[in-house]
């Protein structure tokens, strides 16, 4: 299915949501940090709405220039002045911005993103959401495929760039798809028809403290949906109160008859142990056989058809930044993939390791001097399995330099491992002893994607 880009895809709908209450100045709504995923797909999402939409952000990119293309302004650094009465903002900017400090100052309505989020979805009679440490952005994808295939009338909010819908798709406003985000408990914000929690890993430790906390915020977010599917396979998710779940080994929906070729498999959905549809899906890795049952389990508690759900999950192609093939670094193929936690880089890597033809190299910017410190043997121990490990300089986000946390303490801590914090010292290491039969692989959710592709042959 060809792309439709978000500022011209179906209008009209006339959708009386609970924005309305907070953002009926026509003098339009402003958004700080514009360019991130969620944040620039509520803004095409509210512009179709017919809102006055502009914002700023601290680094101009792609994303920002899809906007600009949509009619959306978009100005750089903290220094503009915000004429709107709405102000809304993302929970990585602090509250020493200086802009969003001013609109505390003037008195203009504040609304975090994730606020914005659940009052957009009480306009549709549908919400899902899919939440989890890993694969949410994925099963979100799929989801949507699904309801296209269905020719249900929907609109997705997708933290991530889907390869055919980017980070948003307006076809309707009978279902909402989106990702469920568990920084800050974010997805408290969601009152969801269908709830998807596909793992309940702990992450973000400077918000969670321990195990317990996670387990209580996603029990908590399952517990304000109306039905809940998990994961079988997943010791905590399935410990929460459900409608009903999924697995390989566990579940009321399972896949059976694997069979993969090219690390792309193909399976038999089963539901209650009746043979269903069969599955065949186009992008790499075993782990999305478990995004797909997701996306089928939710779809059939809407009661579409499991053939047309079967059509969905065969045309998803994919999205940028998982397993993407970008191009070649002296002859050898490279591969980014979005992963940062130990769980996803053990399981990106072990997927890799079975299409590599000769050495695989592995490049991995950790991501937040927190995840890094407090996983920090995780890590070691993952990434210790690789041949001359690469780690390149921390994306910081929203944190301070912390040396625990380090890019420079985990590549000290790996045997072989080397630490580069340039492009070009990485393309001097990559290099070194590099064929034609090795395999690039590329991990991180930091800047490391655009730096990689700086410096393909």
């Amino acid at each position: 299915m060809p792309q439709a880009s978000p500022c011209t895809a179906a209008r009209g709908f006339g959708i009386e949501w609970g924005m309305d209450s907070v953002c009926a100045d026509p003098k339009g709504i402003y958004f700080i940090g514009i360019g991130g995923v969620s944040m620039s797909a509520l803004a095409l999402l509210l512009q179709d709405r017919g809102y006055s939409v502009r914002g700023s952000d601290a680094v101009l990119g792609e994303t920002t220039a899809r906007l600009a293309a949509c009619g959306i302004p978009v100005s750089r650094g903290e220094g503009e002045e915000i004429t709107e009465p709405t102000v809304v903002y993302t929970g990585a900017v602090d509250a020493r911005h200086p802009q969003l400090a001013a609109a505390m100052s003037a008195g203009k309505r504040l609304i975090a993103r994730a606020e914005l989020l659940g009052r957009f979805a009480e306009g549709f009679p549908h919400t899902l959401s899919v939440a989890g440490c890993h694969g949410k952005t994925t099963a979100s994808c799929m989801l949507a495929h699904v309801l296209s295939a269905c020719a249900a009338p929907f609109t997705a909010h997708i933290g991530g760039e889907d390869l055919d819908f980017g980070n948003c798709r307006i076809a309707g406003r009978e279902y909402f798809v989106t990702e469920a985000c568990e920084f800050k408990r974010s997805f408290l914000s969601l009152k969801s028809s269908v709830a998807v929690i596909l793992n309940c890993d702990r992450d973000h430790t400077d918000c969670y403290r321990n195990d317990g906390e996670t387990f209580a915020a996603y029990s908590a977010f399952a517990a304000q949906a109306k039905e809940v599917v998990v994961n079988a396979d997943d010791p905590r998710a399935r410990r929460i109160p459900h409608t009903t779940d999924f697995g390989l080994f566990a579940g009321e929906i399972r896949a059976e008859q694997l069979v993969a070729t090219g690390e792309k498999y193909a399976f038999t959905i089963a539901e209650r142990g009746i043979p269903v549809v069969r599955v065949s899906l186009r992008v790499v890795g075993k782990v999305h056989i478990y995004n797909a049952l997701a996306a089928y389990a939710a779809a059939r508690r809407c009661g579409f058809a499991p053939a047309q759900i079967k059509e969905g999950l065969e045309a998803f192609r994919g999205v940028k930044r998982r397993f993407e093939r970008v191009g070649t670094i002296g002859g050898a193929e490279v591969v980014c993939d979005y992963a940062h936690h130990p769980r996803e880089i053990a399981a990106t890597i072990a997927t890799a390791q079975k299409l590599c033809r000769g050495e695989l190299r592995v490049v991995f910017q950790p991501h937040t001097y927190t995840r890094t410190r407090d996983f920090l043997a995780d890590f070691v121990r993952v990434l210790g399995g690789c041949e001359r490990p690469i780690v390149y300089s921390t994306y910081s986000a929203r944190e301070a330099f912390d040396f625990a946390g380090s890019a420079c303490r985990l590549a000290a801590s790996i045997p072989d491992a080397r630490y580069v914090q340039s492009p070009q010292q990485l393309k001097r290491r990559l290099t070194e002893g590099l064929t034609p039969r090795d395999l690039v692989l590329v991990l991180g959710a930091g800047d490391i994607y655009a730096i990689v592709r700086s410096i393909l042959d």
